[in-house]
């Protein structure tokens, strides 16, 4: 029996085909779980190029490949930042699929004009990433963890931070803030959760190759990039999903209240 079986996900930002979220999603449907899967309902002439070529539809075409994988999928819209919204999103996955087990905090603000010198930083771009990167993960953190209370049965709650939570990147001030933020929180409702049986833990990936991460990955400073990664290469969201899958596994229940770097060396701490 897959490890996972009879167990029910939520995995938030999961839409981007070449994203961390949507490999998440189904490295969960692999090891056996039925998946909601969000997106924040991006409009389709904003899709990448290699999206709009193989006729991709964000979370409906995330939700076809799990239920190929002989799982449940629910695929729902929804903007986190909104409190009505996120417990729609808890209510129909209830519904739909009858529990909730795991929540994956993926969402994250699309990388923007926030990425410059916090003097030249506005103040609209830093409340955008504030709102959705930390905001956001309350609100579902909040929703979800209240069922799995009432539940009483455990569960798993995993948030993906980032190494920019651990070391000050210039021009990263409000990424890099909200997943310090990240950590810290994971850290507290460890302490909180811990009663109930719930284990809490969080990712930080290093340099991925995602659609959010190509002028990096494949621009001029690629090079000096690669220099930090004692690994020499970047990571693949693969690798992510993977170890999100096995934190949410049986054989990871003595893991709990965790910052664990999956990053090639660049950080070690």
């Amino acid at each position: 029996m897959p490890p996972l079986e009879g167990k029910i996900a939520i995995v938030t930002g999961a839409g981007r085909h070449n994203g961390i979220g949507r490999h998440i999603a189904l490295a969960l449907a692999r090891q056996g779980a039925d998946v909601a899967v969000t997106g924040s309902g991006r409009p389709p002439e904003t899709y990448p190029d290699d999206e709009k070529a193989m006729g991709w539809r964000d979370i409906d075409s995330v939700a076809d490949e799990i239920r190929a994988l002989g799982r449940k999928a629910l695929p729902i819209v929804v903007d986190i930042t909104q409190a009505d919204q996120v417990q729609r999103l808890v209510d129909e996955t209830r519904r739909e699929l009858g529990r909730i087990d795991i929540l994956v905090n993926n969402a994250a603000a699309a990388r923007g004009n926030d990425r410059v010198p916090v003097v030249q930083l506005e103040e609209a771009e830093w409340r955008k990433v504030i709102e959705v990167n930390l905001t956001g993960t309350f609100l579902v953190t909040k929703a979800v963890a209240q069922v799995l209370i009432e539940q009483g049965e455990g569960g798993r709650i995993v948030n993906i931070s980032s190494i920019a939570g651990r070391e000050g990147i210039p021009t990263f001030a409000a990424y890099g803030t909200t997943k310090a933020g990240i950590i810290l929180f994971t850290r507290v409702l460890a302490r909180e959760l811990a009663p109930h049986g719930i284990n809490v833990n969080c990712v930080c990936p290093g340099l991925v190759g995602t659609y959010r991460m190509q002028d990096v990955t494949q621009g001029p400073i690629r090079d000096a990039v690669m220099r930090t990664i004692p690994l020499g290469r970047e990571g693949q969201p693969e690798e992510i999903g993977e170890l999100v899958a096995f934190l949410c596994g049986p054989d990871a229940s003595y893991v709990h209240g965790q910052a664990i770097n999956i990053d090639g060396g660049r950080v070690m701490q």
